[in-house]
């Protein structure tokens, strides 16, 4: 019969897994890295996979294919969830993938009064601020909730290495995302962040950056990416040496 159903485009898949949850069916899989779907029997057509795809790599089509069988799909669900009792791996082999909002409690030292990372002696651990995972740019979904009415911090990720207070100066009280410039696809990230800027309510953007001038490629794309959303937010932008400093 013709009827509708997804489509993957492996070329764009990042294999990042996160389809593979979003289907309620059980019909996607990662073999090899690549998203796939497994039988059409599993698909209804639906798309509840399509908002989680990161990469746009997710479609709906009409072509032949087997029948839906809700039988078959419950039949599977049950195995999945016992899978998962058993403690047994995601099946995209990687449950670092799934999205997730990070509550984080104030540290107290000394006679519980809260202190300034400055005043923490080195011997008392730095407590860590990120509020959400995942960071990489190519694997947050845009839609995801922690993103609404958020302060955007948008950094390249040498940034976090270079700048050694990097969780309470930035990362702190504010939603993050990292990637490089110089590596990766900046026209994608435009992308990306104009869509995050477009339906979220974004307060403000930092940008963090280093000194270097493949660096600049992660400002243009955030700029670029508010013109593209037809959305200006209160924007800033600094700049970390490679010594480590802010210039």
């Amino acid at each position: 019969m013709k009827r509708k159903i997804v489509s993957i485009d492996e070329k764009k898949c990042n294999g990042c897994g996160l389809c593979v949850e979003g289907c309620h069916e059980g019909a996607i899989e990662l073999i090899d890295g690549k998203a796939k779907l497994v039988s059409d029997e599993y698909c209804d057509g639906l798309g509840d996979c399509l908002p989680q795809c990161p990469t746009g790599a997710i479609e709906i089509i009409e072509r032949e294919s087997k029948e839906y069988d809700e039988e078959a799909v419950k039949k599977r669900m049950a195995e999945r969830a016992n899978e998962k009792s058993s403690s047994k791996p995601m099946p995209c082999g990687c449950p670092g993938t799934m999205a997730k909002k990070i509550e984080r409690k104030t540290l107290n030292v000394a006679n519980n009064n809260v202190v300034k990372a400055k005043e923490i002696s080195l011997d008392v651990p730095m407590q860590s601020q990120l509020s959400q995972w995942p960071v990489q740019l190519k694997l947050v979904n845009p839609n995801a909730q922690y993103f609404k009415n958020a302060n955007l911090l948008v950094a390249a990720d040498c940034t976090a290495y270079a700048y050694a207070n990097f969780h309470n100066d930035f990362i702190k009280d504010h939603i993050t995302v990292i990637g490089c410039p110089k590596l990766d696809d900046n026209e994608y990230y435009k992308e990306k962040l104009a869509e995050i800027i477009k339906n979220n309510n974004i307060k403000s953007i930092t940008v963090v950056r280093m000194e270097v001038p493949c660096c600049g490629g992660i400002v243009s794309a955030v700029k670029e990416a508010m013109l593209k959303s037809q959305t200006i937010v209160p924007y800033k932008e600094v700049t970390i040496s490679t010594d480590g400093n802010i210039l």
